[in-house]
């Protein structure tokens, strides 16, 4: 008997498929203060969660039974994945459950926005008939640019057209003939801009999506541009959108999320100008007993050995042949998680090249690893093991998997060839004698890096001067350097420079590496 812990509101459809199964015994406990939670914990084997509950390092170092955790949603900023995974438990969420949910309500903001539904309604309430107040505009002819053509960006598109829209997207992992296949045309963010009449994002909050939208883009706006934001708060810039909603240069905007939820400062919302939901997206009766349906039939099967799905921390395959190739897939994801923050187009094609011992080994799940670790910096917790192959084959990307028993110097490599709209993008990868995960190549130079932390990889001139220049900048913003290694082709040639760094390097500072004599590019790996 295995026994459940559910310590957030789920469905009564969710639990009765726990309850059903014989085999577990479950347990709903509501609103449980961290110390009862930790307290308790230790007797469970699986605990299922929404946004609720905190899911810390300390609940799980006292979960000595635990092997699965469920969240019955998308986001896992209550669950400590990485904790989880040292431990050996399985963490899983449900990407899918909220799509059609999250597309129609950027459809109603949108609407809502363009017809001035909310302050009509508002107003006819007070015993006003201001039918010339309130002229709104039609969508028919008008261009709707969508920024991420995941899941709920292409329901939102296929909905566009039926509105007569023309549809223009920019996603990095969606091939031209993908897009083409759907009838949308892909494009440049600042195509998206400076073309739109309808800007809606559906990306994950990164560094690389934080403000992705703020002055210098509605700058490049049209005059009468209007935004919506169903996705994450920060990807639009509060503040600058206040200012071109004030100055008129954007007609309206319709915000589901914000930079800070709930909001301290409630002065946004008093502008006509703005359509505002309270992070209403997944908030219907069908998405929350999907997802409670979803969540309750994984941690089920997982608990009862009939397989997982959705699983964002460890892939699903047999135990003892994870521990001889579970060094390999942290190897794989994180050279992913390499290549996904240097290319800098969009990713036609990718070769996975495998030599050495390795080879003996199914490595199916170790290219899945890979995968995931590539689309990561883009789709973030959208992206895990389960789904990670099919998001690829859904965005066009061709994978082609090689084995070789030539080893060259490593006794093991891992070589992986990434082909982009510019050119193609090379890591190659191995294990340390303590079975650390190592990049030993990147394009053309030969480097030797750990994969913690944050690695700054410098394209320079071979002049001398360049490993001093840099290390004041960093030493003079306190950024301590772990561990340098150079490459080059040849004396005074390019050449290359790779540093592990201790802490994350601000955007002012990374301006002032790129701008620093004889360096030609700087990328900060974050892992």
């Amino acid at each position: 008997m295995y026994k459940v812990l559910v310590s957030d509101a789920l469905s009564e459809e969710g639990l009765k498929v726990l309850k059903d199964e014989k085999e577990l015994s479950v347990d709903v406990k509501l609103k449980l203060p961290p110390e009862e939670l930790k307290a308790i914990i230790k007797d469970y084997d699986a605990l299922v969660v929404r946004s609720s509950t905190k899911v810390n390092k300390d609940i799980i170092e006292a979960a000595t039974k635990l092997k699965v955790i469920g969240r019955a949603g998308v986001g896992l900023d209550n669950v400590d994945a990485e904790a989880a995974s040292k431990r050996g438990i399985i963490v899983m969420n449900t990407p899918a459950g909220n799509t059609i949910s999250t597309c129609e309500h950027t459809w109603s903001l949108m609407l809502s926005m363009s017809r001035n539904v909310p302050n009509a309604n508002a107003s006819l309430r007070e015993g006003k008939w201001d039918r010339g107040k309130y002229m709104g505009v039609e969508l028919y002819g008008k261009t709707l640019g969508i920024i991420g053509l995941g899941r709920i960006g292409t329901e939102v598109a296929k909905r566009a057209m039926a509105f007569g829209m023309r549809v223009i997207a920019y996603d990095p992992f969606l091939t031209v003939e993908k897009a083409n296949d759907l009838g949308v045309e892909l494009v440049e963010i600042k195509d998206i801009i400076k073309e739109s009449d309808y800007i809606t994002v559906h990306t994950p909050i990164t560094n690389e999506t934080k403000h992705l939208i703020g002055e210098k883009e509605f700058e490049q706006m049209k005059k009468g541009v209007r935004l919506i934001n169903c996705a994450r708060g920060g990807i639009i810039d509060e503040k600058a959108l206040i200012k071109a909603l004030e100055s008129g240069k954007v007609a309206g905007a319709a915000l589901d999320v914000y930079e800070e939820e709930p909001p301290k400062d409630f002065t946004m919302f008093k502008t006509d100008k703005l359509v505002a939901t309270p992070h209403l997206g997944a908030s219907t009766e069908e998405a929350q007993v999907n997802v409670a349906i979803e969540v309750a039939k994984q941690v089920a099967d997982a608990l009862l050995g009939r397989g997982c799905r959705n699983a964002v921390n460890v892939p699903c395959v047999d135990p003892e042949i994870y521990k001889v190739i579970r060094p390999y897939i942290t190897l794989a994801e994180k050279m992913g998680l390499v290549i996904g923050q240097m290319a800098d187009a969009r990713i036609a094609e990718v070769k996975v090249q495998y030599s050495g011992e390795i080879i003996e080994h199914d490595l199916a799940s170790v290219t899945i690893a890979f995968l995931k670790g590539l689309l990561t910096p883009i789709l973030q917790e959208t992206v895990n093991f389960v789904n990670a192959s099919f998001i690829a084959k859904e965005r066009g990307i061709k994978i082609v998997e090689t084995k070789t028993s030539q080893a060259e110097e490593f006794s093991n490599l891992i070589i992986v060839e990434a082909q982009t709209d510019k050119g193609k993008v090379v890591v190659a990868g191995t294990l340390s004698p303590r079975k650390n995960p190592r990049i030993v190549k990147i394009n053309d130079f030969y480097v030797e890096a750990s994969t913690t932390g944050y690695l700054l990889i410098l394209s320079n001139e071979d002049k001398p001067g360049i490993v001093g220049q840099i290390g004041t900048v960093l030493g003079q913003h306190k950024i301590n350097i772990a561990g340098m290694t150079l490459g080059r082709t040849k004396v005074g040639g390019h050449a290359l420079t790779v540093l592990n760094l201790d802490e994350e390097i601000p955007a002012p500072v990374m301006q002032e590496i790129r701008s620093a004599k004889y360096v030609l590019d700087a990328r900060l790996i974050k892992f």
